[in-house]
């Protein structure tokens, strides 16, 4: 019923012993409470005056405030441990999503991530907030208001304790029924994120080429499915609420006629006739308040058990940074027996991949849709860990990229360049935020970004990104160059398809800026635009995540290969246009 990850929360039991102190207190007070207001009671229908109860009345009300007071207490704690115990599951799972890398976004969905780190950390606050005091307060409350009951009448505590486990039977039953109905329907809840997501970053493409009603009603499509699903939900939750309410009334109706039985025959008095009419309500009160804040709080333990599932991915282990040399023109890499597997059931994205380099130089990697560039591209940043591998770099044997050391001399152009909320100048110092604006704008002027920020009215104090200016395809692409201009220390850069979604004139002009870049540089240039590949001192080919052919432009041409057939293939304009 409730969470094991719950008692790994930093906190947890001193928050449990506290809550379980409140509750008896709580308990105490409900009592209490009931003991004074029937004494009250009592003793004005035995004809005394209302001037002789003042002090009974006085109970009651300390006991009714307390039991307020403690609550107040209660929710103002949970609060404060639902809100850090948020914030320390945030930290946690943005924490593994770095070491993870982008690999786990392609597999669990860009949409899902973002609604685990958005609202599935709110669920999860609002499920420890209600789930945890709910629970003590149904574990002591119902048990302290039984034994005192059973010192009043042993029939009604009888009575009480027979219909207890017939309204935990049909809590558990219902409760069973809403969670598989819960698990579906927070399965929607992720593909309708995730087809939402993915069609808002596509929107341009998507109206480009007409299909953007098409994905409208994709979304409508699973937003209806999730409806539905939100509904069968809802139902279960009302059927268990009203089950809970009936047979708590029930037993409380069947309390109240031996009471009263009781009362005609003379084998009971007034007073404890009344507290225990009083108290039956306040048993049932804990288990009705849990049955109805289970339902709510099912997304909040659906969500901390999707995000404890990303949390517990293994990682690899990673070697000793500090003996990562620096790439330069005497360094070496050979790498042999690539591969990567991302699961036991799915096949190689990678398969044996060999080959080998010395210093500085330009490698294109090649291939149509699905050959595995993008892969092996995340495989050298270090994004992706590698199955099997044999790398050699200078003395250094790996297993994986995955290193600092070797990170910290990587420039990173992809295909689409992400823009931060911030201003023209920070952006291009993303990799050197302590660059002076003289060095920025000659970096900026290296690649073609004088006449943008010419035309920009605050020029590099412009507010670029998701909440400023809106900058093309090709301007972004800019930035990214200016980014890696402006850091002549890494000296090992990876291109994915950098001009992949540019037009042809475009590209023609950020090619321009590009060239200079690549001198002096380990470059590893993945594309299907095979122009390129005249620039390159030698090219990987791939195709199904397999290298299939290495060498120079003029020597892959001159054989009746692969290389070959996708110039021919790409000159008759068949070759697919995206990795």
């Amino acid at each position: 019923m409730m969470d094991k990850s719950l008692f790994k929360l930093k906190g947890f039991k001193i928050t449990f012993v506290l809550l379980f102190f409140i509750s008896v207190l709580q308990g105490l007070a409900i009592i209490f409470q009931a003991k004074y207001l029937a004494i009250t009671i009592t003793n004005l229908f035995n004809g005394e005056k209302l001037s002789l109860q003042l002090l009974p009345i006085f109970l009651f009300s300390l006991f009714y405030l307390g039991r307020q007071f403690l609550t107040k207490v209660r929710d103002k704690k949970m609060a404060t441990f639902a809100s850090d115990a948020g914030s320390s599951i945030r930290q946690q799972f943005t924490k593994k999503l770095f070491k993870l890398g982008p690999n786990v976004t392609e597999i669990e969905g860009t949409g899902n991530l973002v609604t685990m780190a958005l609202e599935g950390i709110t669920q999860i606050e609002t499920y420890i907030k209600l789930f945890i005091p709910k629970i003590t307060n149904m574990v002591v409350i119902p048990v302290m208001v039984f034994a005192y009951t059973l010192l009043l009448d042993v029939k009604s505590a009888l009575i009480l304790l027979i219909v207890l486990p017939t309204l935990l039977f049909f809590m558990v039953i219902l409760g069973i029924a809403a969670q598989k109905k819960a698990d579906k329907q927070y399965e929607t809840y992720r593909t309708l994120s995730n087809h939402f997501v993915d069609s808002l970053r596509g929107l341009e493409t998507l109206r480009l080429l007409g299909l953007s009603k098409r994905y409208d009603r994709n979304i409508g499509d699973v937003s209806e499915r999730y409806r539905k699903s939100t509904m069968g939900t809802l139902r279960f939750a009302f059927l268990s609420t009203f089950a809970l309410d009936f047979f708590s009334s029930l037993a409380v109706a069947i309390v109240a006629l031996f009471l009263g039985l009781g009362l005609i025959n003379g084998e009971m008095m007034l007073l404890p006739a009344l507290t225990v009419l009083i108290l039956a309500p306040e048993y049932f009160l804990p288990i009705r308040d849990f049955g109805t804040d289970y339902h709510a709080t099912l997304d909040g333990k659906n969500a901390l058990q999707a995000i404890n599932r990303i949390i517990s991915l293994p990682e690899q282990e990673k070697q000793n940074d500090m003996s990562i040399p620096k790439w330069n023109e005497e360094a070496s890499l050979q790498v042999s027996n690539l591969s990567l597997q991302y699961n036991e059931s799915s096949q190689h994205s990678l398969k044996n991949l060999s080959f080998a380099w010395k210093g500085f130089g330009k490698i294109g990697i090649i291939g149509a849709s699905g050959a595995g560039k993008s892969t092996l591209i995340n495989v050298l940043g270090g994004f992706a860990h590698p199955t099997t591998a044999n790398i050699q770099l200078n003395e250094v044997t790996m297993n994986g990229f995955d290193h600092q050391k070797w990170q910290e001399q990587i420039l990173y152009i992809p295909q689409h360049p992400y823009i931060f909320n911030d201003t023209v100048a920070k952006n291009v110092a993303f990799y050197t935020p302590d660059a002076s604006n003289e060095e920025i704008k000659a970096a900026c002027e290296r690649a073609g970004l004088t006449k943008v920020i010419q035309a920009l009215p605050n020029g590099l104090e412009e507010s670029i990104g998701e909440s400023g200016r809106v900058l093309s395809g090709g301007q972004e692409q800019r930035i990214a160059l200016a980014r890696a201009f402006l850091d002549d220390t890494r000296k090992i850069l990876l291109f994915d398809e950098p001009t992949a979604h540019l037009d042809i004139e475009t590209e023609w002009e950020l090619k321009q800026n590009i060239l200079p870049l690549l001198e002096n540089r380990l470059v590893f240039f993945a594309t299907h635009r095979l122009h390129w590949m005249m620039e390159m001192d030698y090219i990987i080919v791939m195709n199904h995540g397999e290298i299939i052919e290495t060498g120079k432009h003029e020597q892959l041409l001159q054989g009746n290969g692969y290389y070959k057939q996708l110039i021919q293939a790409q000159m008759h304009g068949t070759e697919e246009q995206h990795d």
